[in-house]
C-alpha cells in the first residue's frame, strides 16, 4: 500500500521558491522512492498571484494570503521563503501553532528568534528544518548535526557569503578598490541594490550563529557575535597579503576556546596554500575541525535557485520520513537535546572580541626615517606581542619618487585582541605614524 503524498504549502515563490517547485517536479520519481511517499506542493502563497500561476501551472492552488495555507488542515508542511524578521516570524509561529512542520531558508529569522521558534516547535511536536539557511546547497547543517555527531567540534571557519567573496575575488584579480568592484557586482546581479547585510558581514554572522549553536550545543545568540564587513579593505592590503603568502577572505568563525565560544565575522588573511583560500567568485566553503575526524571541507554553491532548492527538498524528504515518528526520536533542531542547551550557557558563554586570541596583519603609513621601525617593534615587544614577519616597502614604491612616507607591514603571532587594541593605540600616537593603522586578523586554520 502506498501512502498518499504529503501535502506542502509554499510561502513565497521567488527565486528559491520556483527552484523548489521545478526540482520537485523534475525529480519527483526519485524523491518519492527515497522518501517512501510522494511530496506535493498543493498550495502557493505569493503577493504576485499572476507570476506565481505562471510558475506552477494548473492543479496547484495559488493564493495571495499566506494565512490561507496555514489554515488549511490538509497541509502538513509549510515552506517559508519570504525572508526577513517581520511577517516571516509571525507566519512561522502560526504554522507551528497549527501543528505544521516548517522548512525555512531564513537565516536572519533563526539567528535572532531561533530560541523562541525551536521551543515552540518542540512544545508542539513539529520539526523546523533549515538546511537551506546556511551555505545554500551545501549540506553543512546535516553534516554538523548528524554526520559529525561523534566529534567534539573544535572550530568552524567558513566563506558563507557569496557576494563578498565575489567582490574580494574581483579586487584581487583586477587590483581594484572596494567601491569600484561593488558597483560592478551590482551591475552583474551578484550584489543587491542595498548590499548592507552582505558587505557589512551581517548575513555571514547570521549563518555563523546557527553553526555555532549546532557545533557547541549553545542557544542561538546573534547579538553576541562580533561583526565586521569588507567595506574598509583596500587593494593595497590584498596585494601585500599576497606577497606574504596570504589571501584575504571574509570568514565566519566559531571556535571552542578555554573560557567560552568565539563567534565572529571579519576579513582574515588565510595562507594561500589552504584549500579555502582558493575558493573564488560566489562559491561558499566551510572547514570544520573535529577531534576524531580531523579537518573536513564542504564546498559548493551558497545561493541560487536550484542549489538552495536542493537543500529545501532534502528537508522535505527528512520530514516526510520522520513525520509519523515519535518526536523524542527525531534529530534535535540544534543537534543537542534541548534541555542540555540551557546548561551549556552557564559553562560556555560567547566571548567578547577583546578576549579572542588570534594573530594580526598591521599596516602602518610611516615617515621614511631612521628609528621608526625600532620604535614600533619596541612597543610590540613591551606588550609581549611577538612578531612573525616584517615587510618594509621602498618609499618611492609607495608614494612615488622623492616620497618621505613608506608602508610598514607587520605580521604578529597569536595574541589577545584586547592587548592588540592597546598597542595599536600606542603606535597610533607616535608622531612618525602618519595615517590610521590598518589591522586585519590572520587565521592559519591548521
Amino acid at each position: 500500500m502506498t501512502m498518499k503524498p504529503i501535502q506542502v504549502g509554499l510561502l513565497g515563490i521567488g527565486t528559491v521558491g520556483s527552484g523548489v517547485f521545478n526540482v520537485l517536479r523534475r525529480n519527483q520519481d526519485e524523491i518519492s522512492r527515497r522518501a517512501g511517499r510522494g511530496i506535493a506542493i498543493t498550495m502557493v502563497a505569493d503577493l504576485d498571484v499572476e507570476r506565481a500561476r505562471s510558475v506552477v501551472g494548473e492543479g496547484v492552488q495559488v493564493v495571495n494570503d499566506a494565512r490561507a495555507i496555514i489554515a488549511n488542515p490538509d497541509i502538513d508542511i509549510v515552506i517559508e521563503l519570504i525572508g526577513g524578521y517581520g511577517v516571516a516570524r509571525a507566519l512561522v509561529l502560526e504554522a507551528i501553532a497549527a501543528g505544521k512542520h516548517v522548512v525555512t531558508a531564513n537565516k536572519a529569522l533563526l539567528a535572532v528568534h531561533g530560541t523562541e521558534i525551536f521551543a515552540a516547535a518542540s512544545a508542539k511536536g513539529v520539526m523546523v528544518a533549515f538546511e537551506a539557511a546556511v551555505a545554500g546547497g551545501i549540506p553543512i547543517i546535516k553534516a554538523l548535526r548528524e554526520g559529525l555527531t561523534a566529534n567534539r567540534i573544535q572550530w568552524i571557519a567558513g566563506i558563507i557569503n557569496g557576494t563578498t567573496n565575489f567582490i574580494l575575488s574581483e579586487m584581487r584579480d583586477k587590483g581594484l578598490d572596494f567601491d569600484v568592484v561593488l558597483k560592478e557586482a551590482q551591475r552583474l546581479g551578484y550584489a543587491e541594490a542595498d548590499p548592507t547585510f552582505d558587505i557589512e558581514g551581517v548575513d555571514a554572522a547570521h549563518k555563523a550563529t546557527l553553526m555555532s549553536a549546532i557545533a557547541f550545543g549553545i542557544p542561538v545568540q546573534f547579538d553576541k557575535a562580533y561583526v565586521e564587513g569588507i567595506t574598509k579593505l583596500s587593494a593595497a592590503d590584498i596585494r601585500y597579503a599576497e606577497q606574504l603568502g596570504y589571501r584575504i577572505k571574509l570568514l565566519g568563525i566559531t571556535k571552542r576556546a578555554e573560557k567560552g565560544i568565539e563567534l565572529r565575522v571579519h576579513p582574515s588573511l588565510v595562507p594561500t596554500k589552504r584549500l579555502i583560500a582558493n575558493v573564488e567568485g560566489a562559491m561558499n566553503a566551510v572547514v570544520v575541525q573535529g577531534d576524531a575526524v580531523g579537518t573536513t571541507l564542504y564546498y559548493g554553491k551558497g545561493a541560487g535557485s536550484e542549489p538552495t532548492a536542493s537543500a529545501v527538498i532534502a528537508d522535505l524528504v527528512d520530514i516526510a520520513r520522520l513525520h509519523t515518528a515519535d518526536p523524542e526520536h527525531r534529530v534535535p533542531h540544534l543537534a543537542f537535546q534541548p534541555h542540555t542547551l540551557t546548561d551549556a550557557m552557564g559553562q560556555l558563554p560567547v566571548l567578547p572580541m577583546s578576549e579572542v586570541v588570534t594573530s594580526y596583519y598591521l599596516r602602518l603609513r610611516v615617515a621614511d626615517q631612521a628609528g621608526v621601525l625600532a620604535k614600533v617593534t619596541g612597543l610590540l615587544a613591551e606588550a609581549g606581542v611577538s612578531i612573525d614577519a616584517v615587510l618594509q616597502r621602498e618609499a618611492d614604491e609607495v608614494g612615488g619618487e622623492g616620497s618621505t612616507q613608506t608602508d610598514l607591514i607587520i605580521l604578529t603571532h597569536d595574541t589577545r585582541e584586547g592587548t592588540m587594541d592597546s598597542v595599536i593605540a600606542q603606535m597610533q600616537a607616535l608622531p612618525t605614524v602618519l595615517a590610521p593603522i590598518t589591522r586585519i586578523r590572520k587565521e592559519e586554520l591548521n
